[in-house]
């Protein structure tokens, strides 16, 4: 009898997770249509049918997006919990800095700034599901597979500012080296710094503020953990 008890939790558990990456692909793929229909109004609506490298859609913020959509391509689990791990530290942070200055998200078409505006609350959304759903991983050591996923996104943002950015206004992650750092706060504190510097402060400081949500989630995993 225990054991059928357990053997039916174990299945409920699964189904209940497969029916949450559903949800979760199901919104990357939300955010992906939404995404082509705001890179052609910029082009033909707005650029008269050329193409805008500044919004080029590989920022911070875009990343989630490409995490949700690859959802189905990685069956390892150990894959999407790292994915969920970012999701929930530096896709919630991204979020919720994007509201602390609100100038990049207001365009001259009303409906971009709807759309950018809602972007911003999905990811804090989808953020807030992964931490309390228990798909993550909580622990310290999915805090530094998700760090060098982070990095590895940094490395090919760099790559594409370095390649692209000789010849088009591109500024990937806020971190090309052909345009001074810009960030609210951040480009304050470290205006006395040389570019580079300022860069790695910059990303110092995501990878900080990710590691305090982590620990916040951290702490509700390990109280919830207890009560049952």
């Amino acid at each position: 009898m225990v054991k059928s008890n357990r053997r039916t939790t174990i299945m409920r558990n699964i189904r209940g997770l497969e029916r949450l990456e559903r949800f979760l692909f199901c919104t990357g793929l939300f955010m992906g249509a939404s995404e082509i229909w705001k890179q052609w109004t910029l082009t033909f609506v707005l650029g008269g049918g050329h193409y805008n490298w500044w919004y080029f859609p590989f920022q911070l913020c875009s990343v989630p997006m490409y995490l949700l959509l690859l959802f189905p391509v990685f069956h390892a689990s150990h894959v999407k919990r790292i994915f969920c791990t970012f999701l929930m530290d530096i896709g919630l942070l991204s979020g919720i800095g994007a509201f602390l200055d609100t100038s990049g998200m207001h365009y001259p078409l009303p409906f971009l700034t709807c759309h950018s505006y809602l972007w911003h609350i999905l990811l804090i959304t989808i953020g807030i599901i992964c931490g309390f759903s228990g798909i993550s991983d909580y622990t310290w050591r999915g805090f530094r597979l998700m760090a060098v996923l982070f990095a590895a996104l940094c490395g090919a943002a760099t790559i594409l500012n370095l390649i692209i950015g000789r010849i088009h206004t591109i500024d990937l992650f806020y971190i090309s080296p052909y345009y001074p750092m810009s960030q609210i706060i951040i480009s304050d504190l470290t205006a006395a710094l040389p570019n580079p510097l300022r860069i790695l402060c910059y990303l110092a400081v995501i990878l900080l503020g990710g590691a305090l949500l982590h620990l916040f989630w951290q702490y509700l995993f390990l109280i919830r953990t207890r009560k049952k």
